[in-house]
């Protein structure tokens, strides 16, 4: 029994990934207005920023899964691959639905924006499926190498989830620029193209190597705990971006040794 503990955690994610589906999904009514030239502007519904919390809720839980099997020493093929199957729903069709949504709000904002194409908006399922193809090449990946390949899910599912609650309380009036198609379409791209690709990204543990090995994972969550107390929630992608510098200059530093 004690060996279906981590199975649980892992279960639980996937889970708050469903309750994250159904608020960003169930966003009750929208208030829209209009202004003189013709366009709408929108408000955020409530409750696409519960399904980023659910989603948040979902990273701690795929944390401590692992933490707990190996605690216990009870990892496992069958963990393994619930834990990707969980993580599709959680960092992939969860976030992907959240694109959608943003899109669909961004085109509400141009003239005739009610009446978009939902092939306008489907661009947007290209996250989910870039996560699932990224974590079925991590399932059968043997590679005994402890960096990634390709961003980690979690990672790019958590910068998606960042960018209701940044909208939200609109740090330094950046929804004119985050509640934008084009923007929203690039993000799509950029993160996919990262998942999928075979470029090197650092682990997050903190194994027995020595210190130096250590010191950018350090860099980064001294970074993190700054940005978080001056940026909150726009701290997310500014964490993910020095973690995509960082993974790189650790990567050419491999090579070069």
């Amino acid at each position: 029994m004690i060996r279906q503990i981590p199975n649980l955690f892992t279960l639980l994610n996937l889970v708050f990934g469903c309750i994250a589906i159904i608020f960003v999904l169930q966003t009750g009514e929208m208030i829209v207005t209009e202004s003189d030239n013709g366009t709408f502007s929108p408000q955020l519904p409530e409750k696409i920023w519960w399904g980023s919390v659910f989603i948040g809720l979902a990273a701690i839980v795929d944390f401590l899964d692992g933490f707990v099997a190996r605690l216990f020493r009870a990892t496992s093929d069958m963990g393994k691959q619930l834990d990707s199957l969980a993580d599709v729903v959680s960092f992939g069709a969860a976030p992907g639905i959240i694109l959608y949504q943003l899109l669909r709000i961004s085109f509400i904002q141009e003239e005739d924006g009610l009446d978009t194409s939902i092939w306008a908006l489907l661009p947007a399922l290209l996250f989910p499926v870039a996560t699932a193809w990224r974590l079925a090449r991590f399932n059968i990946d043997n590679n005994a190498d402890s960096d990634f390949r390709g961003v980690p899910c979690p990672a790019a599912g958590l910068f998606v989830a960042s960018l209701p609650l940044i909208i939200f309380y609109n740090y330094f009036n950046i929804n004119i620029v985050l509640v934008n198609k084009w923007t929203l379409y690039a993000i799509t791209i950029v993160l996919s193209g990262l998942m999928v690709s075979k470029a090197r990204f650092m682990a997050l543990k903190f194994g027995k190597d020595s210190a130096k090995s250590h010191l950018p994972k350090i860099i980064l969550v001294i970074i993190a705990i700054i940005a978080a107390v001056f940026l909150q929630w726009l701290a997310v992608p500014v964490v993910f971006i020095v973690y995509l510098i960082l993974s790189q200059l650790i990567t050419t530093n491999k090579k070069i040794n």
